[in-house]
Protein backbone atom coordinates (compact mmCIF):
# COMPACT_ATOMS: atom_id res chain seq x y z
CA UNK A 1 0.00 0.00 0.00
CA UNK A 2 1.33 3.21 -0.98
CA UNK A 3 2.48 5.98 1.92
CA UNK A 4 2.42 9.01 0.15
CA UNK A 5 0.77 10.54 -2.04
CA UNK A 6 2.55 13.93 -3.81
CA UNK A 7 -0.14 16.22 -5.99
CA UNK A 8 1.09 19.15 -7.75
CA UNK A 9 -0.91 21.42 -10.16
CA UNK A 10 0.81 22.95 -13.30
CA UNK A 11 0.27 25.07 -16.26
CA UNK A 12 2.88 25.81 -18.94
CA UNK A 13 5.76 25.07 -16.20
CA UNK A 14 8.25 24.08 -19.25
CA UNK A 15 10.48 26.20 -17.46
CA UNK A 16 10.93 24.34 -14.33
CA UNK A 17 8.79 21.16 -13.84
CA UNK A 18 11.37 18.93 -15.07
CA UNK A 19 13.61 20.30 -12.21
CA UNK A 20 11.03 19.90 -9.46
CA UNK A 21 10.13 16.65 -10.51
CA UNK A 22 14.09 15.26 -10.22
CA UNK A 23 14.16 17.24 -6.56
CA UNK A 24 11.02 14.86 -5.73
CA UNK A 25 12.93 11.74 -7.31
CA UNK A 26 15.82 12.07 -5.46
CA UNK A 27 13.81 12.18 -2.04
CA UNK A 28 14.82 9.81 0.70
CA UNK A 29 11.82 8.02 0.04
CA UNK A 30 11.54 4.14 -0.75
CA UNK A 31 9.86 4.10 -4.97
CA UNK A 32 6.98 1.85 -3.87
CA UNK A 33 5.47 3.80 -1.18
CA UNK A 34 4.54 6.93 -2.63
CA UNK A 35 3.42 8.30 -6.04
CA UNK A 36 3.42 11.05 -7.78
CA UNK A 37 0.40 12.83 -9.46
CA UNK A 38 0.70 15.81 -11.69
CA UNK A 39 -2.59 17.52 -12.42
CA UNK A 40 -1.79 19.60 -15.31
CA UNK A 41 -4.17 22.69 -16.91
CA UNK A 42 -4.22 21.70 -20.39
CA UNK A 43 -1.03 23.46 -20.88
CA UNK A 44 -0.10 25.34 -24.50
CA UNK A 45 3.73 24.76 -23.91
CA UNK A 46 6.05 21.74 -23.61
CA UNK A 47 4.65 20.57 -19.53
CA UNK A 48 3.01 17.87 -20.64
CA UNK A 49 5.38 16.47 -23.14
CA UNK A 50 8.15 16.88 -20.20
CA UNK A 51 5.86 15.18 -18.01
CA UNK A 52 4.83 12.07 -20.18
CA UNK A 53 8.95 11.90 -21.17
CA UNK A 54 9.56 11.78 -17.49
CA UNK A 55 5.80 9.35 -17.13
CA UNK A 56 7.04 6.93 -19.09
CA UNK A 57 10.98 6.34 -17.31
CA UNK A 58 9.70 6.58 -13.48
CA UNK A 59 6.27 4.00 -12.95
CA UNK A 60 5.80 6.51 -9.70
CA UNK A 61 4.53 9.00 -12.04
CA UNK A 62 0.37 10.00 -13.18
CA UNK A 63 -0.45 12.49 -15.48
CA UNK A 64 -4.15 14.21 -15.36
CA UNK A 65 -5.84 16.55 -17.07
CA UNK A 66 -7.93 19.81 -15.41
CA UNK A 67 -9.80 20.86 -18.00
CA UNK A 68 -11.28 23.99 -15.31
CA UNK A 69 -7.37 25.14 -15.36
CA UNK A 70 -7.94 26.07 -12.00
CA UNK A 71 -5.78 25.41 -8.68
CA UNK A 72 -8.88 24.06 -6.46
CA UNK A 73 -10.29 21.45 -9.49
CA UNK A 74 -6.75 20.18 -9.84
CA UNK A 75 -6.37 19.80 -5.90
CA UNK A 76 -9.68 18.14 -5.66
CA UNK A 77 -8.76 15.79 -8.61
CA UNK A 78 -5.14 14.82 -6.77
CA UNK A 79 -6.68 14.19 -3.89
CA UNK A 80 -9.82 11.73 -5.08
CA UNK A 81 -6.97 10.05 -7.62
CA UNK A 82 -4.65 10.11 -4.56
CA UNK A 83 -3.90 6.07 -3.00
CA UNK A 84 -1.97 7.13 -0.03
CA UNK A 85 -2.71 8.16 3.60
CA UNK A 86 -0.95 11.06 3.27
CA UNK A 87 -1.16 14.32 1.00
CA UNK A 88 1.74 16.26 0.36
CA UNK A 89 0.46 19.15 -1.94
CA UNK A 90 3.97 20.64 -3.99
CA UNK A 91 3.90 23.65 -6.77
CA UNK A 92 5.76 22.96 -10.01
CA UNK A 93 7.31 26.26 -9.77
CA UNK A 94 9.75 24.79 -6.73
CA UNK A 95 13.14 23.03 -6.01
CA UNK A 96 12.67 20.57 -2.72
CA UNK A 97 15.60 18.99 -0.64
CA UNK A 98 15.83 15.14 -0.25
CA UNK A 99 14.54 15.45 3.16
CA UNK A 100 11.49 17.60 2.75
CA UNK A 101 9.06 15.16 3.10
CA UNK A 102 10.50 12.78 5.31
CA UNK A 103 10.80 15.37 7.79
CA UNK A 104 7.32 16.87 7.43
CA UNK A 105 5.86 13.24 7.68
CA UNK A 106 7.74 13.07 11.00
CA UNK A 107 6.55 15.77 12.52
CA UNK A 108 2.72 15.17 11.15
CA UNK A 109 2.84 11.71 12.76
CA UNK A 110 5.07 12.61 15.90
CA UNK A 111 2.86 16.10 16.77
CA UNK A 112 -1.11 16.06 17.05
CA UNK A 113 -1.33 18.38 14.16
CA UNK A 114 -3.35 18.72 10.70
CA UNK A 115 -1.25 20.02 8.60
CA UNK A 116 2.59 21.11 8.14
CA UNK A 117 4.79 22.71 6.14
CA UNK A 118 8.05 24.68 5.57
CA UNK A 119 9.69 27.77 4.38
CA UNK A 120 9.56 29.29 1.32
CA UNK A 121 12.92 30.53 0.20
CA UNK A 122 11.87 32.94 -2.94
CA UNK A 123 15.06 32.78 -5.26
CA UNK A 124 14.98 35.09 -8.92
CA UNK A 125 13.44 33.07 -12.05
CA UNK A 126 16.37 34.49 -13.68
CA UNK A 127 19.95 36.56 -13.53
CA UNK A 128 18.25 39.84 -14.49
CA UNK A 129 17.85 42.57 -11.85
CA UNK A 130 14.47 42.67 -12.42
CA UNK A 131 13.66 39.17 -11.94
CA UNK A 132 15.76 39.86 -8.41
CA UNK A 133 14.21 42.71 -7.20
CA UNK A 134 10.91 40.76 -7.86
CA UNK A 135 12.05 37.96 -5.77
CA UNK A 136 13.14 40.57 -3.15
CA UNK A 137 10.11 42.20 -2.94
CA UNK A 138 8.20 38.72 -2.75
CA UNK A 139 9.58 37.76 0.17
CA UNK A 140 10.25 41.05 2.53
CA UNK A 141 8.39 41.85 4.88
CA UNK A 142 7.88 45.30 3.49
CA UNK A 143 6.25 43.90 0.79
CA UNK A 144 4.28 40.47 2.08
CA UNK A 145 3.57 41.21 5.52
CA UNK A 146 4.86 38.98 8.59
CA UNK A 147 3.92 35.64 6.54
CA UNK A 148 6.35 33.90 8.54
CA UNK A 149 6.46 30.86 5.90
CA UNK A 150 7.72 33.70 3.58
CA UNK A 151 9.53 36.16 6.04
CA UNK A 152 10.67 32.87 8.02
CA UNK A 153 10.81 31.95 11.49
CA UNK A 154 13.41 30.67 14.19
CA UNK A 155 11.28 27.65 15.79
CA UNK A 156 8.47 25.52 14.86
CA UNK A 157 5.61 27.22 15.45
CA UNK A 158 2.30 27.75 15.04
CA UNK A 159 0.82 28.92 12.27
CA UNK A 160 -2.55 30.33 10.47
CA UNK A 161 -1.57 29.21 7.08
CA UNK A 162 1.87 27.17 5.39
CA UNK A 163 2.55 26.80 1.76
CA UNK A 164 1.23 24.09 -0.35
CA UNK A 165 0.83 21.56 2.70
CA UNK A 166 1.33 17.76 4.34
CA UNK A 167 -1.81 16.28 5.26
CA UNK A 168 -3.54 12.69 6.84
CA UNK A 169 -6.03 11.98 3.78
CA UNK A 170 -8.82 11.56 6.80
CA UNK A 171 -8.53 15.70 7.21
CA UNK A 172 -10.37 16.02 3.19
CA UNK A 173 -13.38 14.05 5.01
CA UNK A 174 -13.39 15.91 8.47
CA UNK A 175 -13.53 19.76 6.64
CA UNK A 176 -13.75 18.70 2.62
CA UNK A 177 -11.82 19.53 -0.08
CA UNK A 178 -10.53 22.50 -1.70
CA UNK A 179 -13.27 25.55 -2.70
CA UNK A 180 -13.81 25.35 -6.05
CA UNK A 181 -14.71 29.07 -5.94
CA UNK A 182 -11.21 29.96 -4.90
CA UNK A 183 -9.30 30.16 -7.72
CA UNK A 184 -6.02 32.38 -5.76
CA UNK A 185 -6.21 32.04 -2.01
CA UNK A 186 -7.49 28.50 -1.18
CA UNK A 187 -5.44 26.81 0.87
CA UNK A 188 -6.10 30.26 3.41
CA UNK A 189 -9.79 29.11 3.55
CA UNK A 190 -9.10 25.29 3.76
CA UNK A 191 -6.49 26.24 6.56
CA UNK A 192 -8.97 28.33 8.43
CA UNK A 193 -11.45 25.30 8.14
CA UNK A 194 -9.04 23.09 10.09
CA UNK A 195 -8.22 25.55 12.96
CA UNK A 196 -12.16 26.70 13.05
CA UNK A 197 -12.52 22.34 13.85
CA UNK A 198 -9.75 22.81 16.64
CA UNK A 199 -6.95 21.60 14.41
CA UNK A 200 -3.09 22.65 14.44
CA UNK A 201 -1.39 23.78 11.53
CA UNK A 202 2.41 24.05 12.19
CA UNK A 203 5.68 25.54 10.10
CA UNK A 204 9.00 23.69 10.45
CA UNK A 205 11.73 26.76 9.60
CA UNK A 206 14.27 23.71 9.45
CA UNK A 207 12.22 22.73 5.72
CA UNK A 208 13.04 24.99 2.84
CA UNK A 209 11.72 25.13 -0.55
CA UNK A 210 13.46 26.87 -3.40
CA UNK A 211 10.74 28.70 -5.11
CA UNK A 212 10.84 30.56 -8.52
CA UNK A 213 9.10 34.13 -8.18
CA UNK A 214 7.45 35.64 -11.41
CA UNK A 215 9.96 37.03 -13.73
CA UNK A 216 8.10 39.82 -15.01
CA UNK A 217 6.41 42.75 -13.85
CA UNK A 218 3.16 42.38 -15.60
CA UNK A 219 2.85 39.15 -14.01
CA UNK A 220 3.97 39.57 -10.34
CA UNK A 221 0.81 42.46 -10.99
CA UNK A 222 -1.47 39.85 -11.74
CA UNK A 223 -0.54 37.48 -9.53
CA UNK A 224 -0.90 39.88 -6.74
CA UNK A 225 -3.98 41.44 -7.97
CA UNK A 226 -5.95 38.12 -7.83
CA UNK A 227 -4.57 37.25 -4.15
CA UNK A 228 -6.38 40.61 -3.27
CA UNK A 229 -9.16 39.95 -5.55
CA UNK A 230 -10.12 36.64 -4.01
CA UNK A 231 -9.24 37.52 -0.55
CA UNK A 232 -12.61 39.10 0.12
CA UNK A 233 -14.39 35.74 -0.81
CA UNK A 234 -12.50 34.12 1.54
CA UNK A 235 -13.74 36.71 4.40
CA UNK A 236 -16.99 35.91 3.20
CA UNK A 237 -16.83 32.21 3.31
CA UNK A 238 -15.46 32.58 6.72
CA UNK A 239 -17.92 35.34 7.99
CA UNK A 240 -14.20 37.10 9.41
CA UNK A 241 -11.44 38.79 8.60
CA UNK A 242 -8.84 36.89 8.67
CA UNK A 243 -5.72 39.02 9.23
CA UNK A 244 -5.21 42.87 9.66
CA UNK A 245 -2.45 43.18 7.79
CA UNK A 246 -4.79 42.22 4.41
CA UNK A 247 -6.65 45.42 4.54
CA UNK A 248 -3.38 47.50 4.57
CA UNK A 249 -2.80 47.39 0.34
CA UNK A 250 -7.12 48.49 -0.20
CA UNK A 251 -6.36 51.36 2.39
CA UNK A 252 -3.43 52.66 0.75
CA UNK A 253 -5.22 52.51 -2.76
CA UNK A 254 -7.84 54.48 -1.54
CA UNK A 255 -5.47 56.93 0.03
CA UNK A 256 -3.77 57.39 -3.35
CA UNK A 257 -6.98 57.87 -4.91
CA UNK A 258 -8.83 60.30 -2.60
CA UNK A 259 -6.06 61.48 -1.07
CA UNK A 260 -4.55 62.97 -4.72
CA UNK A 261 -8.20 64.41 -5.18
CA UNK A 262 -9.21 66.23 -2.04
CA UNK A 263 -5.34 67.71 -2.60
CA UNK A 264 -7.24 69.61 -5.28
CA UNK A 265 -9.67 71.46 -3.13
CA UNK A 266 -7.49 71.74 -0.01
CA UNK A 267 -4.30 72.63 0.90
CA UNK A 268 -3.44 70.85 4.28
CA UNK A 269 -5.08 67.98 2.32
CA UNK A 270 -2.21 68.48 -0.25
CA UNK A 271 0.54 68.38 2.29
CA UNK A 272 -0.83 65.72 4.03
CA UNK A 273 -0.69 63.65 1.02
CA UNK A 274 2.87 64.39 -0.64
CA UNK A 275 3.93 63.86 2.98
CA UNK A 276 3.21 60.75 3.22
CA UNK A 277 3.85 59.90 -0.55
CA UNK A 278 7.42 61.45 0.50
CA UNK A 279 7.53 59.11 3.37
CA UNK A 280 6.84 55.67 1.18
CA UNK A 281 9.01 57.04 -1.12
CA UNK A 282 12.18 57.22 1.52
CA UNK A 283 11.00 54.24 2.83
CA UNK A 284 11.39 52.35 -0.38
CA UNK A 285 14.25 54.10 -1.02
CA UNK A 286 16.31 53.07 2.22
CA UNK A 287 14.79 49.26 1.09
CA UNK A 288 16.38 49.47 -1.93
CA UNK A 289 19.64 50.79 -1.39
CA UNK A 290 20.60 48.15 1.69
CA UNK A 291 19.70 45.68 -1.21
CA UNK A 292 22.58 47.10 -3.43
CA UNK A 293 26.25 45.00 -3.01
CA UNK A 294 27.83 46.68 -5.71
CA UNK A 295 27.68 49.24 -8.40
CA UNK A 296 26.17 46.39 -10.79
CA UNK A 297 23.13 46.47 -8.95
CA UNK A 298 22.30 50.23 -8.73
CA UNK A 299 19.44 49.14 -11.58
CA UNK A 300 17.81 48.07 -8.16
CA UNK A 301 17.28 51.96 -6.96
CA UNK A 302 14.68 52.15 -9.64
CA UNK A 303 13.39 48.67 -9.81
CA UNK A 304 13.36 47.58 -6.11
CA UNK A 305 10.78 50.47 -5.67
CA UNK A 306 8.92 49.84 -8.63
CA UNK A 307 8.26 45.95 -7.69
CA UNK A 308 6.97 47.01 -3.66
CA UNK A 309 4.41 49.61 -5.37
CA UNK A 310 3.47 47.08 -8.32
CA UNK A 311 2.58 44.37 -5.20
CA UNK A 312 1.09 47.21 -2.95
CA UNK A 313 -1.22 48.39 -5.78
CA UNK A 314 -2.15 45.33 -7.40
CA UNK A 315 -3.48 43.42 -3.97
CA UNK A 316 -4.95 46.80 -3.05
CA UNK A 317 -6.82 47.16 -5.70
CA UNK A 318 -7.72 43.49 -6.73
CA UNK A 319 -8.95 43.66 -3.52
CA UNK A 320 -11.57 46.29 -3.70
CA UNK A 321 -12.54 45.12 -6.89
CA UNK A 322 -13.06 41.64 -4.69
CA UNK A 323 -15.33 43.66 -2.40
CA UNK A 324 -17.61 45.01 -5.18
CA UNK A 325 -18.05 41.69 -6.36
CA UNK A 326 -18.19 39.09 -3.64
CA UNK A 327 -19.89 41.69 -1.20
CA UNK A 328 -21.59 44.42 -2.99
CA UNK A 329 -22.38 42.69 -5.52
CA UNK A 330 -23.07 39.23 -4.05
CA UNK A 331 -21.25 36.77 -6.00
CA UNK A 332 -20.12 33.51 -5.03
CA UNK A 333 -16.97 33.59 -7.68
CA UNK A 334 -15.76 34.92 -11.22
CA UNK A 335 -15.54 31.67 -13.24
CA UNK A 336 -13.82 33.95 -15.80
CA UNK A 337 -10.63 33.92 -14.23
CA UNK A 338 -8.41 31.20 -14.80
CA UNK A 339 -5.20 30.00 -13.04
CA UNK A 340 -3.67 27.37 -12.57
CA UNK A 341 -0.79 28.02 -10.06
Amino acid sequence: MLDISIIIPCYNEELFIENCIHSILNFTLEKGKYEIILIDGDSTDNTRDIITRLKEKYSQIKLLINKERTVPYALNMGIKEAKGNIIVRMDAHSIYPSDYISVLVDLLRSEDVDNVGGIVETLPADKTTKSQCIAIASSHKFGVGDSHFRIGSKEIRKVDTVPFGCFKKEIFSEVGLFDLDLTRNQDDEFNARIIKKGGVILLNPAVKIKYFARNTFSSLYNMFYQYGLYKPLVNKKLQRVSTIRQLIPPLFVIGLIFGGLFSFFNINAAILYILVLFLYSILLLSIAIKSIKSVKDLKKIFLLPYSFLIIHTSYGLGYIKGIFEFIVMKKDNLKKIKSSR
